[in-house]
């Protein structure tokens, strides 16, 4: 496939190869672009913001409303797009086409939604001949970095609301799987969208983030990656913008009065999803002494269920994870919490980048499968004795995206919920809820800023006040 520079399908002559994680099998290849490339995005983005700015709101709308319709009629071929490239199997590839149609539309109805306030300036001496209001307006050119991980749905709630807001957009990504975001884009210009709004560069993250982060023609960076990457970024992007995701490392409280059978469900499903890479997946089990075994017990049953392999077959469960590297890193990692007294319970066992799903317990804090985000198929078992230590435990980290409790005590529930630090708790689901317009994003390392594309076009925005003197 071709990358989208200033209104053209450009090719070059590195090619970078695209490859199926599940059996390294070739699927495409993408160009590699050059710096020079990356300066003709710049050039083309700052224009495409001209044309972008002037877009009436009904036109942004209709274009992102159109493209969710042409995405809903090839929603089965964007799936297997997904599921080749990705480590999703079809049957989640599906679900992520089906969450980006969603995200789109609603995109289209938050471009509508875009409100200023009337401000009463004589609410102070000296402003009462003095009427006004402010309004939000698209700030200018955004980078959006995305991550291989859901490598459609969250280039959508990058590039949607930015439209959305009249933004231009520059584009970058997973190398490993580009197909998606660059058949999204085919299929947003199939639409209607003018081609100098988006551009969408391949290749290297490091030879083109040294060129377009720092540039001060970018005016909000737009990250979903790892803290490494987050750093990078911040420190070399300068005074604009930045809003980042940068993953998590979720834990989950079972209490002693919950439905331990939903529980177990709905936490396997959570820690297992695309094989585990998934920054709200579930990691870090605290269960309540009184039900540990019980809940195991609930919980290795279902994991030791669940089929792994081919990822285009229907009964397939889960897929591989996205390179061999990441599954020998995961692998490495549940060795190291063994050598240091960890048990695995079931599981760990790999096939080049099939992983078997993995759940462990007794793993010591400072083990690196505890203390950092794993972004693979395994979770971690502790018994806890009482809220405060589990809260304690839960919060001990320095990440902060999602939390969930299982309890049908409400109390325990809105205790649980507003001690609990992070962007997010789930009561009665695993960490691994999300509806897409909902704000999302966490704190501490966690990132900046939030998602749900009302809020990110709150970030996409800048407000301008307009004041009257009638004097």
């Amino acid at each position: 496939m071709k990358m989208l520079l200033d209104s053209e399908w450009i090719d070059r002559d590195q090619k970078i190869p695209v490859q199926d994680p599940y059996d390294d099998s070739l699927i495409d290849h993408i160009p590699g672009a050059t710096e020079d490339d990356a300066e003709t995005a710049l050039k083309a983005a700052v224009k495409g913001f001209e044309t972008a700015r002037k877009m009436t709101v009904y036109e942004r709308s209709q274009i992102l409303l159109k493209t969710a319709d042409i995405l809903t009629d090839r929603l089965e071929n964007f799936a297997e797009i997904i599921a080749k490239e990705s480590s999703k199997t079809i049957r989640e590839a599906r679900k992520e086409a089906s969450r980006c149609v969603n995200t789109l539309i609603v995109s289209a109805e938050e471009s509508k939604r875009i409100l200023g306030e009337t401000i009463p300036f004589d609410s102070f001496p000296g402003g009462e001949s003095r009427i006004g209001y402010y309004y939000r307006f698209p700030i200018g050119v955004i980078l959006a970095i995305t991550p291989f991980n859901d490598p459609l749905n969250l280039v959508a709630h990058k590039i949607g609301p930015a439209i959305a807001a009249g933004n231009s957009v520059i584009l970058k990504p997973a190398t490993v799987t580009p197909l998606s975001a660059l058949k999204l884009a085919g299929i947003m210009l199939e639409a209607g969208l003018p081609p100098e709004v988006l551009q969408v560069i391949t290749g290297s993250g490091k030879k083109l983030g040294k060129i377009l982060v720092p540039d001060d023609r970018i005016r909000m960076i737009s990250l979903t990656g790892g803290i490494d990457a987050g750093k990078d970024v911040a420190g070399m992007a300068g005074i604009k913008k930045l809003g980042m995701e940068l993953g998590s490392n979720s834990p989950v409280i079972i209490w002693e009065d919950s439905d331990l059978e939903w529980a177990a469900e709905s936490c396997v499903s959570g820690a297992f999803w695309a094989a585990g890479q998934n920054c709200i997946g579930v990691q870090r089990l605290y269960i309540h002494r009184k039900i540990y075994d019980e809940f195991k017990e609930k919980f290795i049953d279902r994991t030791i269920q669940y089929k792994i392999g081919n990822k285009l077959l229907e009964e397939t469960d889960m897929g591989p994870m996205i390179t061999k590297g990441e599954a020998k890193r995961t692998e490495d990692w549940i060795k190291e919490a063994v050598e240091m007294g960890a048990f695995v319970l079931c599981g760990g066992k790999r096939e080049n980048a099939l992983l078997e799903p993995t759940v462990l317990e007794n793993v010591p804090v400072n083990a690196t499968i505890h203390k950092e985000e794993v972004f693979g198929p395994a979770v971690n078992l502790y018994p806890v004795d009482d809220a405060d230590s589990a809260i304690r435990e839960a919060n001990s980290l320095p990440f902060g995206l999602h939390a969930a409790v299982f309890t049908k005590d409400v109390n325990l529930a809105f205790k649980m919920a507003y001690e609990l630090d992070c962007g997010g708790v789930m009561v009665n689901d695993s960490t691994d809820y999300r509806l897409d317009s909902m704000p999302f994003g966490g704190i501490k390392y966690s990132g900046l800023g939030r998602e749900g594309i009302k809020f990110s076009l709150q970030e996409m925005t800048e407000p301008k006040t307009i004041c009257f003197n009638l004097e």
